[in-house]
């Protein structure tokens, strides 16, 4: 199992300790370093300056938000910065969900998820091949453009920029059963959300097509502390963050996702608190059991101990935030 250390999206301002950690995770021989992007900064700017300060170290985009650009456009990113970067460049993407695609980027959320990825997917592969002009007849991403609201001058392209690898690795951030199932088929990994190495068969069957070489790179929050609980804060201000207010009451795909790995009544209570505005309770009310799950925090022998758990599972990459080069170095030792 290899490491990659995820740096997520900034929060009001840059993060001076990202560089920092980035280059001391390629010292310690992490593999991969990881950037993101919800509604601020974007995941590949930062990503670029990582790689301008960095040799070896792969870089990925976890995630790169579909709604934010269009398909040829996320393929020039690709292309661009894994020239730059000497071909280290992960791309992974995911399609957000409504509040975000249509409150921020001020488009539709699509009627059909499943074909909207399949699209958009299919666009960026035909651009990196570079075999011919991009051409797709789509029901979200059509190249050309042949729209009644169109001039009806739309010309198939190829890049002209010959891409360094047709087969640059692209991961995608699925949650819902029938999105892990097709991202098995489309994508070259899979970027889960939440994992706990004690429930994988809550993703047996979405996982059973998956190929030879796919890669499964879950995100995990790591700290090496003495007191567990007082750890496990960051990860439940996450949990009540993304279950609570990073979807609307009908339609949150984490508090689903939640509900499907065993804790449908404290998700929706979770839900139900963030939404009226009591956002500390919902942070309380995220159970420690879940919390801790989907993480490795505590003391070195405890972190050594539950590290074995994921290493034994179909887990191929293990992404963690960790906030201090102290707790990095424990996990590469652990996992040599």
């Amino acid at each position: 199992m290899r490491l990659g250390l995820a740096l997520g999206y900034w929060g009001r301002g840059p993060d001076p300790r990202h560089l920092e950690l980035a280059r001391a995770a390629e010292r310690l021989g992490y593999d991969s370093v990881w950037t993101a992007e919800a509604w601020g900064s974007d995941a590949f700017t930062a990503l670029t300056w990582i790689a301008a300060h960095t040799s070896r170290i792969k870089l990925g985009t976890g995630i790169a938000q579909m709604a934010a650009r269009t398909p040829t456009a996320t393929a020039m990113h690709a292309l661009t910065l894994d020239h730059l970067s000497g071909g280290r460049l992960l791309l992974g993407l995911g399609l957000s969900g409504p509040q975000v695609v249509e409150g921020w980027y001020g488009r539709p959320f699509p009627k059909s998820p499943l074909t909207a990825t399949r699209e958009y997917v299919d666009v960026i592969r035909q651009v990196l091949r570079r075999k011919g002009p991009v051409e797709l007849d789509g029901a979200f991403h059509p190249h050309p453009y042949l729209g009644a609201d169109g001039t009806g001058l739309g010309k198939p392209l190829k890049p002209i920029t010959h891409p360094l690898r047709a087969d640059l690795p692209l991961l995608l951030g699925a949650e819902g059963p029938k999105n892990i199932a097709q991202t098995t088929r489309i994508a070259d990994g899979w970027l889960p959300l939440y994992w706990s190495p004690q429930r994988t068969d809550v993703y047996r069957a979405s996982l059973s097509q998956a190929p030879e070489g796919f890669l499964i790179a879950p995100m995990a929050r790591a700290v090496v502390c003495d007191d567990v609980a007082e750890g496990l804060l960051p990860v439940k201000a996450m949990l009540g963050f993304y279950i609570g207010g990073m979807g609307h009451a009908a339609k949150n795909f984490h508090a689903d996702l939640m509900a499907r790995m065993g804790f449908e009544e404290e998700a929706r209570r979770v839900q139900q608190l963030f939404l009226e505005g009591r956002r500390q309770e919902a942070v309380l009310a995220v159970p420690d059991a879940f919390a801790d799950e989907i993480s490795l925090v505590g003391p070195r022998e405890r972190i050594a101990e539950r590290l074995e758990l994921w290493r034994t599972g179909p887990v191929t990459d293990l992404l963690v935030t960790a906030p201090d080069p102290d707790t990095l170095r424990v996990l590469a030792e652990l996992n040599s």
